[in-house]
This record gives C-alpha cells, structure tokens and sequence, in this order.
C-alpha cells in the first residue's frame, strides 16, 4: 500500500505548531549569564563554579563565574542588573536590602543600598572560624586579647561581622585586638602566613586555608559558644548561630570546634526576566544531587532549604511561582514575602 504523500505536509505544519513555543523560549534566552562571586579560593567561589557547571550543563545558557574581591563589591552591580546572579550570605543581604537607615549592626551599615535583590534559593550554612597557625600559643579566643587580628574587610563586609560577633562571644570588642588592615578574607589569611598577624578569619574547607595550611600548617580556633557566648553571638548579628564540628570533618580542624554559621544565598535582581530564572531555577532543582560531589558545602544544598520564612530578602516573582507549583510554598512564607516586598516595593 503506498503512503499518502499528501498527508505530510499536514503532518510537517502540525510539528512546527507544537514545537514553535519550544523555538521561541529558546530564542528568548541569552546565551550567558554572570553570576558575581568571591575571588578563586573562596567558599563562593566554589558555590558559584559549581551552580554555574549545573546550569550550563542543564541549559542552552552558559553561566559565566565574575569574581570580584569580595561580596560586597559586586553587590552594585547585582542591584543594577549588570549582574544576572550572585552568591552571597544571608546577613550582608539584610544590612544591604534595608539599608543604613534602617539596619545597623555594631553601630554600622556600610553596606551598598541594594533594595532590587531578590532571592532565586536558599542554599546551604555557610561555616567560618577564626585560624591561627598551628604552632600558636592561641588555645581559645580569649586568647587573642591583645594580639594583631585581620580587621576593617572594606570589600567584603560580612568578614567584619563575622569576626565583630567572634569578638563578642568572648564579651570583647574590635578595641581589645590589634586591628592589622586588610581588604578581604583572602588577604587576611594571606597575612597569617606571612607572619603580619596572629589571627584571620575565613570559611571551613576553604582551598584558601588548604593553601594557608600546607604552606605554613593553621587550625581553626572556636568561638566561645558556652551558654553565655552563644547569647552574646546572636545578639551581636542577628542571623548567625553556632555550630559544633567534630575533629577532621574540615580541613584544619584538629579538634571539635565551634564555628559560627549562616546561610548562602543565591540571588539575582527584580528585573530579571522569569523565563531566565525558571529555567535556571529548574536545572539546579533537577539536578541538586550532582552538587556535592563539586564541594563538600553542597552536602546541605537540598530542595529543602530551598524556600523558608526566615529568609533576609524577599524571593523573585518567577521563584515563587516555581516553588507554588511544587507544593512548598506555605502561608507563613508568603506572608513573610509581603513583609519583605513591603520594605522595597
């Protein structure tokens, strides 16, 4: 029996009519997007590399990793949308997002007003620690009284915090150390090895304190987070708490050490359009178990910290919608995300 030729045409204009939405999303995307970032070394840096492998692997879009010399410094650009992307951490974005007239934390602000950020996912607790070297008679944090500590972190201002509310789980002040300038977190630890100062501050498993500790040997000192230290801890910054790490869990982790944690943000700008995020959303939501074979931070990079009411910025309009349509987004969150929208609308 020999075929209708004339059916195919029909057939070939039917196709075209299923797949046209398919041509025309695809020719709406960009071909790259930037996700600004901490420099080489850092626990952004590697959060970022490894969204951006997942995304662009998942995606007609590349995703291009920009870093900058810390979170701050990027942060501008983000809120300008001369950014597509960043990553960064819950309390910087709080201090951002409202702004110094609204928000001070040991009496500052000297965060970049930036009322477009909007939240794409929350991800895993970023862990950060004091580091000394190994052979430093530095046992605890009180013993740092005294002593040259990195300090000011002009480009990456979140350093500041972290170790103004170390300080004050001790019950000190940045007046009871020796502050030694430095511009970020990679510097400082760069000064530790250098002999520049007897205390730095930088995030757990870090390829920067690798570097620091096969260079000149470092371990990572706890906080003080007895009853009275954890009091002090969160009061001085709210959104930090503390976190026990057993002994070679990380590296330089020589024995069980209490570090201080808060949660890593990946976020973008309110004019970003929401076919971009949806489809970026959606390739690191399918794909989320590839991560923590990039980096051990990923391990608590799950869905289900991807939405929660505690969150320092408000979602992006097309994130909310992503995460309505797979059931996770509660009414306690949406009126957490009205309060947020209200402060910047």
């Amino acid at each position: 029996m020999r075929p209708n030729l004339y059916r195919f045409p029909r057939l070939v204009l039917t196709l075209l009519a299923l797949l046209a939405p398919v041509f025309a999303d695809a020719q709406q995307l960009p071909r790259s997007v930037t996700v600004g970032t901490n420099p080489a070394g850092s626990i952004f840096y590697a959060v970022s590399s490894g969204l951006a492998k997942v995304a662009s692997g998942a995606t007609p879009i590349q995703m291009l990793v920009q870093p900058y010399t810390g979170s701050t410094a990027f942060l501008p650009l983000l809120n300008s949308g001369e950014l597509d992307f960043g990553v960064n951490n819950a309390v910087e974005l709080a201090l951002a997002y409202r702004g110094p007239a609204r928000l001070k934390v040991g009496g500052r602000n000297p965060s970049p007003d930036t009322p477009n950020i909007r939240l794409v996912m929350r991800g895993a607790p970023l862990l950060a620690s004091l580091v000394v070297r190994k052979d430093s008679p530095i046992r605890t944090i009180h013993d740092i009284r005294g002593r040259r500590v990195a300090g000011e972190y002009p480009a990456q201002i979140p350093t500041w915090y972290n170790m103004f509310a170390f300080l004050a789980s001790a019950g000190m002040t940045w007046n009871d150390v020796k502050v030694v300038p430095v511009p970020a977190a990679n510097e400082g630890l760069d000064a530790l090895v250098q002999g520049r100062v007897d205390a730095a501050i930088h995030a757990l498993n870090s390829a920067k304190v690798r570097e620091a500790d096969a260079a000149v040997g470092v371990r990572h000192l706890s906080i003080d987070c007895s009853p009275k230290g954890e009091e002090r801890l969160r009061t001085a910054v709210p959104g930090f708490y503390p976190r026990w790490i057993k002994a070679g869990s990380a590296a330089a982790v020589v024995e069980d050490t209490c570090v201080n944690a808060y949660d890593l943000y990946f976020v973008t700008h309110k004019g970003a359009t929401e076919q971009v995020i949806t489809t970026i959303l959606k390739a690191i939501w399918d794909n989320v178990d590839k991560l923590p074979a990039l980096h051990p931070t990923f391990k608590e990079w799950t869905r289900e910290r991807a939405v929660d009411a505690d969150v320092t910025v408000p979602y992006h309009p097309a994130a909310v919608q992503f995460y309505k349509e797979r059931g996770i987004w509660s009414a306690k969150t949406d009126e957490a995300q009205r309060k947020l929208i209200a402060l910047n609308p």
